[in-house]
């Protein structure tokens, strides 16, 4: 039977096992070596991960022909235009090439998203505005080098889902497994 687990990693957590000098990794929340990362998440950035022992699973999330929609929820400084989430909708030029075309509209804080420690700098002449993306590639940091191209760089990124798989009340640190099924 396969075990699939949704973790929220909080802030400032490397999405690893392996020890990483003084950061904390997911050794700290999980002590089962069979499992595996499916897709990792950046050390400053926050949400869903989905980890496995069905390696053949960790496939099918991670490979980039499989094109699995990932949705994040951006808060970037100031407000983007029309014409910047337009430039996001059709794909931007990033310095490894193109993106393939993102989903994304304006949105109000998340409910019930949850304080990030430290919080991100406040400025109260600058505006924040969160955005939701959902793209279907994984290239490294590309929401935040999305966003920076197009001119509204992201203060605070939070992955909400995983193809079918969501945050769904999970709390940073807090995981949740679900049924086991057949590999």
């Amino acid at each position: 039977m396969s075990r699939v687990v949704l973790f929220n990693k909080p802030f400032r957590v490397m999405s690893q096992f392996r020890e990483a000098g003084d950061k904390t990794t997911l050794a700290a929340f999980f002590d089962d070596p069979a499992l595996r990362v499916a897709g990792r998440l950046d050390y400053d950035s926050e949400g869903l991960m989905v980890l496995s022992d069905d390696g053949r699973l960790v496939q099918r999330v991670t490979h980039p022909k499989n094109k699995r929609p990932k949705t994040y929820w951006a808060q970037v400084e100031g407000e983007p235009t029309a014409q910047a989430l337009d430039s996001l909708r059709r794909g931007v030029t990033l310095n490894d090439g193109p993106t393939r075309p993102a989903r994304v509209r304006s949105m109000q804080e998340p409910d019930g998203l949850w304080d990030r420690e430290p919080p991100i700098r406040y400025r109260a002449n600058i505006p924040t505005t969160w955005l939701e993306l959902t793209i279907t590639e994984g290239r490294n940091r590309q929401v935040r080098r999305m966003t920076a191209a197009v001119g509204f760089p992201t203060l605070r990124l939070v992955r909400a889902r995983v193809g079918d798989w969501a945050l769904d009340g999970l709390r940073p640190g807090q995981w949740r497994e679900l049924p086991a099924t057949r590999r």
